[in-house]
């Protein structure tokens, strides 16, 4: 065997692993399959700009996905981000239109109120003992009751131009301001979990928090740290939808949260915490990005959209259940 074919092994083999390793094998499989189907079954589909406008449509998602990710790594969960991103969207609109803040002021302030819901729910887990369901659930109804009242219930519009811009304009001819941040977070996100120490401790806490803490891994601080991380991210997607829409309003992000699990579980992290990843979480937000990309192509009805999505997701968990029993 010659060097190069050896090579050529070695490189398949480690993204074989790499793959395997974040539990995406399946997904990945699903969603070529997905494309595949869509390529013929459309004429549009399988064009360069479609796939801009997929790439465009899953940036929110796909950030408030990787918070979501760590947190179900550590058996948690999150019912708050969506009403996190709304209350962030209009705290950025408040302090730049409103009280006439620049947008340095603004967003490190819209990301701090997001943070800061991520901290008290994670306070509430580990000091209180509040079941984390019903801590953010909490959360949820206080981030979209505060959203509201600052402008009581309205919308805020005036942002500067080239915020708006931000999110239009094509570098390079392909790759905008969103897009490009969220693959910087998704690249941090994976190289923290495969490299650092932190990271893999999140898999201990989700395999059992008792032995993390024996093994001497802070299982509260980095709990706490979880969940403001998956705020934080929240508000920085709610930063990027108001460059988006160049607009806040405060019913922004409704059922955001239920996206997220969904991409999070399609991409094979289990939702009792301590298996996956965030390269499977990508996939899995690839494979709702395309099949709401494919279903609108295919004019299918939003209603219908609905139950095809769902049933994915129901389809996703019952393979994830079918595979632990297994093993």
């Amino acid at each position: 065997m010659s060097a190069s074919t050896s090579a050529g092994s070695a490189g398949r083999q480690r993204i074989s692993e790499f793959f395997s390793l974040s539990g995406a094998t399946g997904p990945l499989i699903g969603l070529i399959l997905l494309c595949a189907f869509l390529s013929f079954a459309t004429d549009s589909f399988l064009s360069f700009r479609n796939f801009l406008n997929i790439a465009d449509q899953i940036t929110v998602l796909g950030i408030m996905a990787v918070g979501m990710t760590f947190v179900i790594l550590i058996g948690g969960i999150d019912l708050s981000v969506g009403s996190v991103l709304a209350l962030s969207m209009m705290v950025l609109g408040f302090l730049n239109v409103t009280a006439g803040l620049p947008m340095t002021v603004a967003i490190p302030g819209a990301l701090m109120a997001a943070a800061v819901c991520g901290a008290i729910s994670g306070l509430l887990i580990t000091t209180f003992r509040v079941p984390a369901f019903i801590a953010t659930l909490a959360m949820m109804s206080i981030a979209r009751g505060v959203a509201n009242m600052i402008t009581n219930g309205s919308q805020i519009i005036g942002f500067p131009a080239w915020f708006n811009m931000g999110a239009i304009i094509r570098h390079f001819g392909f790759l905008t301001m969103t897009v490009a941040v969220m693959l910087v977070v998704f690249a941090a996100a994976i190289l923290f979990l495969r490299v650092r120490e932190e990271g893999r401790s999140l898999y201990a806490i989700g395999g059992n928090p008792e032995v993390a803490r024996l093994a001497g891994i802070n299982v509260k601080l980095t709990t706490v740290l979880v969940y403001t991380v998956c705020a934080l991210l929240s508000g920085l997607a709610g930063v990027l939808l108001a460059a988006r829409l160049d607009s806040v309003q405060p019913s922004s992000g409704v059922a955001y949260e239920l996206d997220a699990i969904a991409a999070v579980v399609i991409g094979g992290t289990s939702l009792s915490g301590g298996t996956g990843g965030v390269v499977g979480t990508l996939i899995g937000v690839l494979v709702i990005g395309v099949l709401r990309n494919g279903l609108n192509l295919l004019s299918v009805s939003p209603f219908l959209q609905a139950v095809i999505i769902g049933l994915v997701i129901v389809l996703a968990v019952a393979a994830e259940t079918f595979k632990r029993r297994r093993n």
